[in-house]
């Protein structure tokens, strides 16, 4: 059993390793470290008993990249997708957007025919009670058979004017 005390690059090129892994290998197997006269860190170490195998440099991380790519390649298929499925759904939306509006205008349409046509029957009833009113009130004979076609010509104006208002 000797134990030797080494500096990390020493010790790292012993076990044929970087002067880091040393001391990571080191810190993990807690060995005593001292400082030297030149300030660089010391470590007691029995080469015996230590039993390291250097792993290849970036072969651990040569198996994440290969991951890592794979999984870009994955997203970046993903993001083709949803641009895809975004480019369809702006469609739908712009179609509806449309269709909307088309059916606002209709909607104000009709409420400007529906409005016109109350205006006329209210006017139409107007002139109906009026006439009524001159029929009681009028005695002659030719004056009621006048009344008379008045009334209905505003009978056939009110047909007609609810007609127009249906069919608007």
């Amino acid at each position: 059993m000797s134990v030797e005390i080494l500096t990390y690059a020493a010790l790292g090129a012993r076990l044929n390793i970087s002067a880091a892994a040393a001391r990571s290998l080191a810190r993990r197997l807690h060995l005593p470290r001292s400082l030297s006269d030149d300030g660089k860190a010391l470590v007691s170490v029995d080469l015996a008993e230590i039993r390291h195998t250097p792993h290849p440099p970036g072969g651990h991380r040569a198996g994440e990249a290969a991951q890592l790519r794979a999984l870009v390649v994955t997203l970046q298929a993903e993001i083709v997708q949803l641009e895809a499925r975004a480019a369809g759904n702006r469609w739908d939306f712009e179609h509806e957007r449309a269709r909307a509006d088309r059916l606002m205008a209709e909607l104000l349409q009709a409420t400007a025919e529906t409005t016109a046509a109350r205006e006329a029957t209210a006017r139409l009833e107007g002139e109906v009670v009026a006439l009524r009113a001159a029929v009681r009130t009028s005695s002659s004979d030719e004056n009621h058979g006048h009344s008379a076609r008045r009334v209905g010509h505003v009978a056939a104006s009110l047909v007609e004017a609810d007609r127009r208002a249906s069919r608007g």
